[in-house]
């Protein structure tokens, strides 16, 4: 796992772009309440689990979508030894975490 510089703004955004997927997400957060992204679960075409380790952020922006507060992450995925450049985006207020792919 490796972590890119990091930054960090705020923005209004009214929707999403992009292909969203509902995921699992294994977090590491620290003691001034900065969460990274440590491991992602999601299902596969075939409805198997799989569990995704190599990520790299790039960046962090907190965002309101639709007055929604998020976590956006920048990120860029190992899998299947390709690379895959996706965002993360975690709702605060309902706790729940979703892949983002461009």
């Amino acid at each position: 796992m490796a972590f890119g510089a990091e930054t960090t703004r705020t923005s209004d955004i009214t929707f999403v772009r992009g292909t969203q997927r509902e995921i699992a997400c294994e977090c590491w957060c620290t003691s001034k309440g900065k969460i990274t992204p440590l491991m992602i679960k999601l299902p596969d075409e075939d409805g198997e689990m799989q569990i995704i380790r190599d990520i790299m952020v790039h960046s962090q922006e907190k965002r309101l979508y639709a007055g929604i507060p998020s976590l956006e992450y920048d990120c860029t995925l190992g899998i299947g030894g390709r690379q895959v450049r996706i965002w993360l985006i975690f709702y605060q207020t309902e706790g729940r975490w979703v892949l983002n792919f461009r």
